[in-house]
């Protein structure tokens, strides 16, 4: 049986967050291929950098969503499984995103 919560390979998630996951990442995907095009055509580098720092914006938008998703069900049922070595890894994973 299958858990709602991280098996530390795969998660199962709802509806809801896959389709608002995929969503913001298709979008950075289409602001991905936006920069690719402006490099294409010789934009001016500022205009592209702008577009840089919103795909930087939206990424960070994905992170925090990720994230708190992932506290709110993983880390929680783990906590509650008394499995205290998912809160080292949310700390590592803390630091790598931090970097």
């Amino acid at each position: 049986m299958q858990k709602e919560c991280c098996s530390h390979k795969t998660k199962k998630r709802s509806e809801d967050e896959y389709k608002k996951l995929l969503n913001r990442l298709n979008r950075i995907e289409g602001q991905i291929r936006g920069i690719k095009g402006m490099v294409e055509k010789d934009v001016y580098c500022t205009d592209i950098l702008v577009q840089v720092a919103a795909v930087n914006a939206a990424l960070n938008a994905f992170k925090r969503e990720l994230l708190s998703n992932h506290i709110r069900t993983c880390v929680a049922q783990d906590i509650k499984d008394g499995k205290d070595e998912t809160i080292d890894e949310l700390v590592d994973t803390l630091k790598k995103l931090m970097k």
